[in-house]
């Protein structure tokens, strides 16, 4: 018990204070009823009942009340009150410069703020600093040859300024390491592109904000064989053919098939195919799962190895065809197929165009499967002569490639049934092959449809520009033979190879620098007309930079709209592949 409580609990009567001395003297008492004396006989009652209100406080074990609060100064409020005013005022500023987040389902352009990157040079190399004590520094590249590498090419119809170039360029090896460089972009808001095969057409890789290049090819590896369940894992880097070389002991392959030199991660971005879709699909029907490095540098895993899975959103098919603008693919699980028991291919020339795409036309209506079949017109039969890719001479008409596949007779039951087919549209000449090696070699004049053209350069600086569509089967014909007789009238050269067994088919334009709107008259007219036959912008190389433009004539402002707001919900700063697919900032 302190010594206050132990003092005041005595029984000793307490001394009078003066005021009740005073109160109790008798020398001058007041007029007992006058307004004085009220005053005092309630002044003297209020205080003693308040001493004993508080001396029984103390003897039960409650503390004092506290004390009576000081009066407030007006000086005193008056600096509470200036305090809140200027604290509000700063809330209201703060609050005005934070936007509120949108809550549209869409985001149309107009609504974006331009992105905001540091590609300063001192943050660059401050951030060069940080991804050698990552990768190491022989991971780590600003060797000039390097950088123009990896920052255009010469079958891009895509044509970059040459200033346009990556700071640097990082080679990681783990999906750790890509996370750990996605962490530092993030961090420091560089802007990444992503490069593997460097094959894409439209403009996919061209480094449009700077900042970092990164650079899969030391993530080649095939993680794992699962012969039983035909599926296989593998690193970004691996390269379709490659990776059919090494399944072969095994019985099966991967059947999307674009041009030499794709790799799969690349082949994940656009969504490619190539001559096998008429019969196999696309990219699309061939990944089961993917493992994607987020903006920010999160690591996720869209799926496990089931042939099939309806838990939650589709991710997987999400990223195919993303171009690297949602999220950095570093491993890829893809299904397989068994290795056809029998093969063989057939080459078909017609007196025109629209005869062939007809005979195509019939042929995928007709029961018998075909694995393949390829159109090149007369102009790409007289390429591949000129440039000597094959060992054959070919006859300079309009062409279809046929391949078939299934058992020995089978095969030798579609070679016939086509046959046929073609013969009733006109077929000038009918080629089968008569052994594997031959029906490899009838096979590889489509493979050399590009660079056989690029070879009719008549100049170094001229350029070429390969561009698809696709349309409805039945409009097929229709389509090729306006686009042939545009090429024409244009006065380029310009050939049609198509995968018209999916009413896919590609214009290989060459121009001069002089003629650059002549060839994107005939690229937008080739683009329009596929659009108003329901058709697609393009139906395997992407939209990289030169389609975007088309994407809302196909699609719709809204839907266009949508995608922008995927992009903005997974890269809300747009680090990844930035200007591709959808634009994020006016004209840029």
């Amino acid at each position: 018990m302190s010594a206050l409580p132990r003092l005041l609990t005595r029984r000793t009567p307490l001394r009078p204070t003066p005021c009740l001395r005073r109160l109790n003297s008798t020398k001058t008492p007041p007029p007992k009823n006058s307004f004085r004396a009220q005053l005092y006989d309630s002044t003297a009652r209020r205080i003693a009942s308040e001493r004993s209100a508080l001396s029984q406080r103390i003897a039960s074990g409650q503390n004092a009340p506290p004390p009576r609060p000081e009066r407030v100064s007006t000086a005193t409020l008056s600096g509470v009150f200036g305090a809140t005013v200027i604290a509000v005022g700063f809330y209201l500023l703060g609050q005005g410069s934070v936007p509120t987040p949108s809550t549209a389902s869409t985001a149309p352009l107009d609504s974006l703020s331009p992105p905001v990157h540091d590609v300063s040079r001192g943050n660059m190399e401050a951030s060069w600093t940080e991804f050698v004590a990552l990768l190491g520094r022989e991971n780590v590249s600003t060797s000039t040859d390097e950088l123009a590498r990896v920052s255009q090419s010469d079958w891009s119809s895509f044509h970059a300024d040459a200033e346009k170039k990556p700071f640097l360029i990082v080679f990681p090896s783990t999906t750790e390491e890509v996370a750990g460089v996605a962490k530092i972009c993030h961090a420091r808001k560089i802007p990444i592109t992503p490069f593997s095969g460097g094959t894409s057409l439209e403009g996919h890789f061209a480094p449009t904000r700077g900042g970092v290049c990164v650079d899969f090819r030391r993530m080649d590896k095939v993680l794992a064989v699962h012969e039983a369940d035909m599926d296989v894992v593998v690193q970004p880097a691996v390269g379709w053919e490659q990776l059919n070389l090494d399944l072969a002991p095994t019985g099966l392959f991967f059947p999307p098939d674009p041009g030499p030199g794709a790799m799969i991660g690349g082949m994940v971005g656009t969504g490619c195919s190539g001559t096998n879709a008429a019969r196999y699909g696309t990219m699309r029907d061939w990944v089961l799962a993917l493992t994607v490095v987020l903006a920010d540098g999160t690591i996720i895993k869209t799926r496990q190895r089931p042939r099939k899975s309806s838990a939650g959103y589709d991710l997987t098919r999400l990223f195919i065809g993303s171009e690297g603008t949602l999220g950095l693919v570093t491993e890829a699980t893809l299904k397989l197929s068994p290795i056809p028991e029998s093969t063989s291919v057939a080459v078909a020339s017609f007196p025109s165009v629209a005869a062939a795409a007809a005979a195509c036309a019939e042929a995928m209506r007709h029961a018998t499967p075909l694995a393949a079949v390829e159109l090149l017109d007369d102009v790409q039969m007289h390429c591949i002569n000129e440039a000597g890719a094959t060992t054959r001479s070919w006859a300079e008409k309009p062409t279809l490639f046929l391949k078939f596949s299934g058992t020995p007779a089978a095969v030798k039951e579609q070679v016939a049934a086509l046959k046929k087919i073609t013969a009733r549209h006109g077929s000038h000449s009918w080629t089968a092959a008569a052994s594997p090696a031959e029906a490899a070699e009838l096979w590889q004049a489509r493979k050399e449809a590009l660079w056989s053209v690029m070879a009719q350069k008549r100049a170094p600086s001229d350029r070429v520009w390969t561009t698809d569509v696709a349309v409805p089967l039945s409009r097929l014909a229709e389509i090729v033979d306006v686009t042939k007789r545009d090429i024409k009238d244009s006065g380029l050269l310009g050939s049609i190879v198509g995968h018209v067994g999916d009413g896919n088919f590609h214009a290989i334009l060459l121009f001069g620098e002089q003629e650059r709107e002549v060839a994107e008259g005939v690229v937008g007219r080739m683009v329009r007309r596929a659009v108003e036959m329901e058709g697609t912008v393009t139906g395997e190389h992407g939209v990289g930079l030169v389609k975007r433009g088309y994407l809302e004539n196909e699609l719709g402002v809204a839907t266009v709209d949508a995608m922008r707001r995927v992009k903005m919900a997974l890269d809300p700063g747009c680090l990844l592949n930035c200007d591709k697919v959808v634009r994020v900032e006016k004209g840029v």
